[in-house]
């Protein structure tokens, strides 16, 4: 979970930005380690992991990098890891965050990136190959099907959008949350989502996508869209 905007094409509100863009979670990037957490209202904390954020891109990553096509949008694109990994592997590659540290951390690691949300105006708009969704940005927004519409105009007619899950299938939730450190000291609140891949099939289904791979390894869980 790297970035966060709200639903439709408005410009991301602006405490999502500072969210994002302040501590804790901009400490957290500069020395590449947690903890860090999403705090729900009722005190529910979801661990992030920033140390695998801001290491190389592992096995399951390199999947997901196998498996896209043409240019590639890294939605939330975090420290770079993603893109920079494509990017060694000849691939266009472009990655959007709201948070300046994200951002910084990318380009410092010899990748491309914009601070942008997903809702902004972006380049190569109708023509981007693959969108990625990773480390849990299916969430970004609190709004799966509103995010899976948007995507839908980025990509290039029958583009390919992998998304990561929640491991634990049977989550579909919406949330105000928080980001918060060990401190316990949270920053301003914003939407987001969790979904399990049966939640993230039926968003599919009704906003024209259609599932063409669906794949795990023992923690993390991946599905493939493709524009119809």
């Amino acid at each position: 979970m790297r970035a966060a905007a709200g639903p439709g094409h408005q410009r991301t509100a602006p405490a999502v930005e500072r969210a994002w863009s302040a501590d804790p979670y901009a400490d957290a990037l500069h020395a590449g380690r947690g903890p860090l957490f999403l705090r729900r209202a009722d005190g529910w904390l979801l661990p992030l992991d920033v140390e695998r954020w801001c290491a190389g891109a592992d096995a399951a990553d390199l999947e997901v990098l196998r498996r896209c096509e043409g240019p590639v949008l890294d939605v939330g694109c975090g420290p770079g890891r993603l893109v920079a990994a494509l990017g060694a592997r000849g691939h266009r590659a472009l990655g959007i965050d709201v948070s300046v540290a994200a951002v910084a951390h990318t380009v410092g690691r010899g990748g491309q990136a914009l601070l942008r949300s997903v809702f902004d105006p972006l380049p190569g708009t109708g023509r981007w190959g693959t969108a990625l969704l990773i480390d849990g940005n299916i969430g970004i927004g609190g709004d799966p099907a509103a995010l899976l519409r948007r995507l839908a105009q980025l990509l290039a007619p029958g583009g390919l959008l992998i998304a990561e899950t929640a491991p634990h299938p049977d989550v579909d939730e919406r949330a105000l949350v928080q980001i918060t450190d060990a401190n316990g000291t949270p920053g301003a609140p914003f939407p987001w989502a969790r979904v399990g891949t049966p939640a993230l099939l039926r968003h599919a289904r009704t906003t024209h996508w259609r599932p063409t791979a669906q794949w795990s390894t023992p923690e993390r869980t991946f599905v493939a869209l493709r524009r119809e």
